[in-house]
């Protein structure tokens, strides 16, 4: 027996227990119902974060509540191995990617599973193993078939220190997403998703998610962008030709004084008259250093250069001037936008800079806006003035007679523009799957053969980090016969983006081991979709929103069978931490500095920066394995779910910590100091219970009852934590222990089995002592009885006019003169009635009692 909690010798006991047993293998088993947990699965940077810990502590407490509960659980873990960071570390380490990947899965692995986490690591899979990719190659060859993935020419951004193409979502302020520099653009040929087609899939199955956040679905529905408006035909002067535009406002047509068209617009060079060649040339290349983000923002200001050229609107028949604008992007819309200063900001202060004309055409009711006293645009509803035969119309229902007018004179047609592109995948990088295709000058674009995946990733490779990928230079990759013709040809060099890896993963977990195809439809269908998945809300607009493409791609081609791939989401917030700065050493960790708030480098006070994210750049981090070592993997698991509920930001402190760990010996001191006397205890005799004994045996289940609710679907694993704390509470200030030890064998028991899902390992040491001859396992998860939570007394709250002033106990059926004249005559109440006159008292039963006075 153990009469000291020593985390250190319980908790390796315990994982080598769950092992040995299996506990946490998970097979179908039509006859249970299931619940697929998964949180996002991590890189392999090496060690394991704050974050990670509280991101896998919140899904292995569902888990474990599940299990409890009698689903059949799958709780599996892998790792999304390609990317960059490998290939930078590799160069940094001179190492391979391959090699420092592996370790890096191998020391990840040891201490994920040092924090007890329920896992069946039997299905753990890495993206980098062909095992793995083969499959991605395959339907990726289905797609191409499909016309679902495709090659075509592009300007994208070009990160020149990763020397590999960012997808939009992938650039951040114009900044890299992984190496944080300045992004260009660039011509390239590049692979891509047709994530197009299913954009209105994807747009209407948002209305379908209730599992979701609002946050969350709000990000995607932006991000698909669905708008509906007019095409619209502007007749450029002098030419054969017209520029045609998208717009949403189409009452707003005769107000249009110039055109705007993007740089990279395939007539921009054409309308340039030789007069202003010269300057538009420069404009263009200026514009085209600047990354397309930054060319959305509305801080970006706002630059042209006229064309020349001139176009006519087709509503007044005005010649209107063209220019080029830096704010216009060809991938939205036309590449072409009618400028409506008098009614879109942009345009207004467009107009003002380059002394433009500004014409109102959307008037509001009861006034009359003049043009050269406007400070702003006016972007609110009105009546049409200034637009011929629909002047008077309110602007939206001009909009549909205005579309009528377009349309019935074949000079524009109502249409839905969608502001989601299609998804570029290919990277020019090493370490990524192989795009498994051949270029023949013969045949063309040439699939490899099913029969001849996986193409897999070749290891003898010089990875210097210059010059680009190295598979460029790698004839024995790169040098191979077409399948069609049997003649030479080149294989493709570049990699998928590691985001198509991470847009399946969770289907594969479901038959992992599976060597015929990328699934095995039996199990798929009995573990898919996600229950609930537990992840970053950075992730909502890049992984969420593929996965749920893949998915739908899935379907399509009959490999599964559902619509959606996560029920439930629930978005963590993150670990923050205040940061720490010496006026000369910068940034420091918090073992750098002393008690007195100084640098222990060279005894200068330190500044302290903001609460904000752990980063190792702030040095505002600390090491989960350090915390393990000292407090053990239950403690720091109980702080992270205890601080803060799930879906907020965990401010760190090691007060908090210190409380966690201080609360376990607690808890740990109660059971020993009583462990004769429970384990030798009968069964309880409710019907004899009274006074003290039957009012902990009601806050045992009322106990019961609030953390269940608490974790059961609403997370709120905090309160859940605070009602534990509570009830051990109540059991210290027992008074009859001795004389009533089934009561208090009952209330440790369910300490027990209700911190069980939080601190396993400490939840099966005590239990282990505590004599039952079921496992907690086995047990269940507890269920309260309602015939203890009729209680004899109830507290009520009494307040004098509107604030708090005591509380008094009552017997349960006491009725509301009972409940007043106790209210009264409690001293602490009295005192704030003396000398005053009683205008009224307020019951409400069961609750409080207001006594309103003069």
């Amino acid at each position: 027996m153990q009469e000291r909690y020593k985390p250190a010798e319980i908790e390796p006991r315990w994982q080598q227990v769950w092992e040995e047993q299996n506990a946490f293998r998970a097979e179908s088993d039509t006859t249970r119902p299931k619940y697929y947990l998964l949180e996002m699965f991590p890189y392999p940077s090496g060690r394991i974060h704050m974050g990670h810990v509280r991101n896998y502590s919140i899904g292995d407490v569902v888990a474990r509540f599940k299990r409890l509960q009698g689903f059949n659980v799958l709780h599996p873990m892998g790792w999304d191995a390609f990317g960059m960071p490998a290939e930078n570390a590799a160069i940094q380490h001179g190492t391979h990617p391959a090699v420092w990947t592996e370790e890096n899965i191998e020391n990840m692995r040891v201490q994920l599973r040092r924090m007890g986490l329920s896992y069946d690591w039997e299905r753990e899979l890495a993206t980098c193993s062909p095992d793995y990719y083969r499959w991605e190659q395959l339907i990726f060859l289905k797609m191409l078939e499909r016309g679902l993935a495709y090659k075509k020419s592009a300007a994208v951004n070009w990160c020149p220190d990763c020397e590999t193409v960012l997808a939009n979502e992938q650039v951040e302020d114009g900044c890299c997403w992984r190496c944080d520099n300045s992004v260009e653009q660039k011509e390239l040929d590049q692979w891509f998703f047709r994530i197009t087609d299913y954009a209105d899939e994807l747009l209407d199955w948002t209305d379908k998610l209730p599992g979701w956040p609002d946050s969350v679905l709000t990000m995607q529905r932006n991000w698909v962008g669905r708008s509906y408006g007019c095409e619209i035909d502007f007749q450029i002067a002098g030419m054969d030709q017209g520029i045609r535009v998208f717009t949403t406002r189409q009452d707003t047509l005769a107000g249009a004084t110039f055109m705007s068209l993007a740089p990279e617009h395939p007539l921009a060079v054409q309308l340039t008259t030789d007069a202003q060649r010269t300057e538009v040339e420069a404009f263009i290349a200026k514009v085209g250093a600047v990354e397309k983000v930054a060319r959305t923002s509305d801080d970006l200001e706002k630059e042209g250069v006229f064309t020349g050229s001139y176009c006519l609107n087709p509503l007044t028949g005005e010649e209107i001037p063209i220019f080029l604008a830096n704010f216009v992007l060809m991938d939205y819309g036309t590449g072409a936008v009618m400028a409506v200063p008098a009614h879109d900001q942009r345009d207004f202060d467009f107009a003002r800079k380059y002394d433009l004309p500004i014409r109102v055409v959307i008037q509001p009711e009861g006034e009359a806006l003049d043009p050269e006293m406007m400070t702003e645009a006016w972007v609110e509803a009105g009546l049409m003035v200034n637009s011929g035969q629909f002047d008077g119309l309110a602007n939206e229902e001009g909009k549909q007679q205005v579309s009528d007018h377009l349309k019935a004179e074949g000079l524009g047609e109502p249409t839905v523009n969608y502001r989601l592109r299609d998804w570029l995948v290919s990277r020019q990088r090493y370490w990524g799957t192989p795009i498994p295709v051949v270029y023949c000058e013969e045949c063309g674009v040439v699939p490899v053969p099913e029969q001849d995946l996986p193409v897999t990733l070749p290891t003898d490779v010089v990875f210097s980090g210059e010059g680009g990928s190295p598979l460029k230079s790698l004839a024995s990759f790169f040098e191979t016969v077409c399948p069609s013709c049997g003649r030479p040809a080149r294989r493709e060099t570049d990699t998928f983006d590691t985001f198509v890896e991470s847009s399946w993963y969770y289907i594969r977990y479901a038959c992992s081991q599976y060597e015929q195809g990328p699934v095995e439809r039996e199990a798929v269908d009995y573990w898919l979709p996600v229950d609930q998945y537990i992840g970053g809300v950075e992730h909502a607009v890049l992984h969420l929103l593929y996965s749920r493409f893949w998915t739908k791609v899935m379907r399509d081609l009959g490999m599964v069978g559902f619509d959606e791939p996560f029920t439930n989401l629930l978005t963590q917030g993150m670990v923050c931490m205040e940061s720490r700065a010496c006026p000369e050493h910068g940034w420091l960790y918090p073992e750098e500095v002393d008690s007195n708030d100084c640098c222990c480098k060279c005894g200068a006070a330190v500044v302290a920066g903001r609460n904000e994210k752990m980063s190792k750049s702030k040095k505002n981090v600390i090491d989960p394995a350090g915390l393990i070592q000292r407090y053990g993997a239950d403690t720091a698991r109980l702080f992270t779910l205890f601080a803060s509920p799930p879906e907020k930001d965990l401010e760190w402190n090691d007060q908090g910590v210190e409380g966690c760990f201080r609360f376990l010996n607690r808890v740990w001191r109660l059971v020993y100091e009583n462990l004769e006397a429970v384990t030798s205890a009968g069964e309880i005799d409710v019907a004899a219970l009274s006074g003290p004994a039957r009012d902990l045996r009601y806050q045992i289940h009322k106990t019961i009852k609030k953390v269940t609710a608490d974790v059961d679907g609403k997370f709120h694993f905090n309160t859940a934590i605070a009602a534990v704390m509570e009830l051990v509470n109540g059991i210290s200030a027992f008074e009859d222990k001795a004389a009533c030890p089934a009561v208090m064998k009952e209330a440790f028991e369910t300490v027990v089995r209700l911190l069980n899902p939080f601190v396993p390992h400490f939840a099966e040491e005590l239990w282990s002592q505590l004599g039952s001859e079921q496992g907690l396992a086995e047990l269940g998860w507890p269920a309260w009885d309602d015939a203890a939570l009729v209680a004899e007394t109830v507290l009520i709250v009494v307040q004098v006019n509107g604030k708090v002033r005591g509380k008094v106990t009552v017997a349960a059926d006491a009725d509301n003169q009972a409940v007043e004249d106790a209210a009264l005559q409690d001293p602490n109440v009295s005192r704030f009635v003396e000398d005053k006159t009683v205008r009224k008292v307020i019951v409400v039963p069961g609750r409080l009692v207001n006594v309103v006075v003069s």
